[in-house]
């Protein structure tokens, strides 16, 4: 069934779980993701959502495996080659059983759950964990046409309305500003952390895919590294079927695509003067106490 036909389930509600907005499609298998068995050598992709995380692990995937086994690239879509821990869709199979199913070494798994959420197993054995994280204003931006189109998720409403709700962190996995600070202090003790931010990704793909190797140890080739840079650009993955998310049923593409623009500064084309004034303060006053700093444009 292609995903225009499937029947689509109903969009669930947000409650909250453990002190985070949650839907029941990322707590439905929650015993099974809290007591996942991670492996020394696996590597896991770590982003609020829309925050470059398809973009992450087509990276891996490709510095691990496909540039070596190219048919990988088009007998699996990425979801299946880097699997979605905590995620529980109908008449699909669950992120804990796709992770325990991977025959690669490493394996290479995303999740989007805030640090304290991550099972523990992964910091037992000390894995490795690849987190991206993108400026607050556009991710907001990403989030909402995603929201109009993923019907795993709330209703968005109106820009307005989600924008506040944004700010309040009323979204699917909680408020950004908890996620990408948390995250971040948890680096600061944890070398197993690597912390990049989507707007380096956009300035300069290949000196972040340089210090991505430098972090995991891969001796790369120059030319294999400008291979990987001409395979994830932007325009590239998303007219690609597998990379684009086009085979989920639970999205509607008529409304807006998975992959959108992959720019900076798309905010302001969202933005009034009054929303960004008021996002400004609210921002302030949320980011006081942290080191992480974001750009807004490149």
């Amino acid at each position: 069934m292609s995903a225009d036909t499937t029947p689509r389930p109903p969009r669930p509600t947000l409650s909250d779980f453990h002190g985070v907005s949650m839907v029941h499609y990322f707590t439905d298998n929650w015993e099974k993701v809290q007591n996942f068995k991670a492996r020394p050598d696996d590597i896991l992709v770590a982003t609020y959502p829309k925050a470059g995380t398809t973009w992450a692990s087509y990276i891996l995937d490709l510095l691990y495996f496909s540039l070596r086994q190219p048919d990988r690239m088009t007998s699996a879509p990425i979801y299946e080659r880097v699997p979605f821990l905590e995620m529980q869709i109908p008449n699909f199979m669950t992120g804990t059983d796709f992770a325990d199913n991977l025959d690669t070494t490493p394996r290479l798994i995303k999740t989007h759950l805030p640090v304290q959420l991550v099972p523990k197993s992964f910091w037992e054995q000390k894995c490795r964990v690849v987190y991206v994280a993108r400026n607050a204003k556009d991710n907001a931006v990403s989030y909402f046409h995603f929201d109009r189109m993923n019907f795993a998720h709330p209703e968005p409403g109106d820009w307005n309305s989600y924008l506040q709700r944004f700010m309040d962190g009323k979204m699917v996995f909680g408020s950004w500003y908890d996620h990408v600070t948390g995250w971040w202090e948890r680096k600061q003790s944890c070398p197993e952390i690597h912390y990049m931010f989507f707007e380096d990704m956009v300035e300069d793909t290949g000196r972040e895919i340089e210090k991505l190797c430098s972090f995991l140890g891969l001796g790369s080739t120059a030319e294999e590294k400008q291979q990987i840079r001409d395979l994830v650009q932007f325009d590239t993955m998303k007219k690609d079927d597998m990379a684009n998310y086009s085979t989920v049923p639970v999205m509607d593409f008529k409304v807006s695509p998975f992959m959108r623009k992959g720019k900076v500064g798309d905010w302001k084309n969202h933005f009034t003067t009054t929303q960004n004034e008021q996002f400004d303060e609210d921002y302030k006053k949320k980011m006081k106490n942290t080191t992480l700093q974001f750009r807004t444009e490149v």
